[in-house]
């Protein structure tokens, strides 16, 4: 057998395959030559692609159309960003290209719809959907946004207490929704989510709060799923209660019209990554059309919240290889120019794998190794990954060094590791290029922003 790293890719997953190829022995990453980047513009290095959100957006509201037209679902889809998977200008301009809506979970978030609105970039007629649990400010600037004049501003209640505040606060009527607490997985540490209203406290809830209120309509029940849309029997059990529960309230209300269903669809975080993604869109619409049929109720508008399915594919974070260490007979470290806990802090926190490649060496000989990060963390490696608990890599060349590339970061990574703010160890973050096309399909390559400097680390810090 071939101990080449080129071979023991190919002869283990089907390679090349979408956004992964490989030509004279560089990766190339959405037909980017990812070497000639970092030669240019150094590692480590943070890169967001910016196309890739378009493609994942139209892919979902091409799935979700054809469903439709083949199940004959007669009723509107509309997909929603969640604003709180990357919040950045470059994110958000690209995603409102693709006409779609937004979903809020905390009180900058309403800033944030407010300076879109004022750079034209979003209109009063944008859907926003308002999850958490809200503070006085939220409810405050949640208000403020609907008494603006946004038409379609949904607060999706999280508690009943919730609704009193939108009775002091919003001049008129007001669309609201209510989430669904649903059960959490079998082996998860608690039992109900601690965010939504109970199953069988809703129907009360409506009854007595709402109904009897002129002030509100009830357009929306959201269902929420923490682990995503998967084809487990925990999802399709808790998927069938909401359709039920969707329907009781949709007999006493016939305002209500929409079903919200979060906990988006998943990315690859292997090579090796299988879901069908055109079953599972669906499946989910036909058990909706089924029920409702059955319960001869009309069918509702479906919302999808997608964050990670969004973004996480666009980006990309590369190291350099600084030197190999050999701490006994069998354990081998690759050491690298960064730190995992400062820049991919899920790997740190909840044990999160990400597609990891090399940029280079392809041809050469791989073997086995730990990655370990800067800081002096005994947790700042990456030893696993998501389909073996190992990991390959090529053997290191004295000519030229090896770059790797950790795929599909694009979601949250910047915002847990606080962008901008102080690090461990005062690694700094990256250099962040954004990568888009022009209208002619031209690479067009910008800084975000540079390497992070000491002297901006040592201001925040009072120095």
């Amino acid at each position: 057998m071939d101990n080449r790293y080129i071979d023991l890719i190919e002869q283990t997953f089907d390679f090349p395959q979408r956004g992964f190829e490989v030509y004279d022995n560089h990766l190339y990453f959405n037909k980017l030559n990812l070497y000639d980047i970092v030669a240019k513009q150094g590692s480590p290095l943070r890169l967001t692609y910016l196309p890739r959100i378009s493609e994942q957006i139209q892919k979902a509201k091409l799935l979700f159309g054809n469903a439709m037209k083949k199940l004959n679902y007669d009723a509107s889809y509309k997909y929603c960003y969640c604003t709180k998977s990357s919040h950045f200008a470059h994110v958000l301009d690209e995603v409102l290209k693709n006409e779609v809506h937004i979903e809020t979970s905390s009180a900058y978030d309403l800033d944030l719809i407010n300076k879109l609105l004022s750079r034209q970039k979003v209109n009063k007629e944008l859907f926003v959907l308002s999850n958490g649990y809200k503070t006085i400010d939220y409810l405050e600037k949640l208000s403020n946004l609907i008494n603006s004049g946004f038409k379609n501003v949904i607060p999706i209640l999280d508690n009943k207490k919730e609704l009193d505040a939108y009775e002091t606060l919003v001049n008129g009527t007001c669309h609201i929704g209510i989430r669904i607490a649903t059960d959490e997985e079998p082996n998860h540490e608690f039992y109900t989510s601690r965010l939504g209203i109970r199953y069988k406290d809703i129907i009360g809830f409506y009854k007595s709060k709402i109904a009897t209120n002129s002030k509100f309509k009830l357009k929306m029940l959201h269902f929420f799923i923490n682990t995503g849309i998967k084809d487990t029997a925990y999802y399709w059990n808790e998927l069938n209660k909401a359709i039920k529960i969707y329907c009781e309230l949709k007999k006493i209300n016939p305002a209500l019209n929409s079903l919200n269903i979060g906990g988006g669809f998943p990315i690859p975080y292997s090579l090796g990554f299988e879901y069908n993604y055109e079953y599972m869109v669906e499946e989910i619409l036909n058990k909706i059309k089924e029920t409702c049929d059955e319960e001869n109720v009309s069918l509702p508008d479906i919302f999808t919240e997608f964050g990670n399915f969004t973004v996480g594919e666009s980006s990309a974070m590369i190291y350099s290889v600084l030197d190999e260490k050999q701490q006994n007979d069998t354990e081998r470290w690759y050491m690298i120019n960064s730190s995992f806990i400062t820049t991919l802090p899920d790997v740190w926190g909840i044990d999160q794998r990400f597609i990891m490649l090399p940029l280079n060496h392809w041809d050469k000989e791989y073997q086995k190794v730990n990655i370990g990060g800067l800081t002096c963390d005994s947790l700042d490696y990456y030893n696993a990954e998501a389909h073996l608990n190992q990991v390959f890599l090529p053997k290191l060349d004295d000519k030229e060094p090896l770059y790797i590339g950790f795929f599909n970061i694009g979601a949250y990574q910047e915002a847990v590791s606080g962008y901008g703010g102080i690090k461990h160890c005062l690694i700094p973050s990256p250099k962040h290029i954004i990568i888009d096309k022009d209208e002619k399909g031209s690479i067009l390559i910008n800084e975000f922003s540079p390497k992070q400097s000491a002297d901006s680390m040592l201001e925040v810090l009072g120095y």
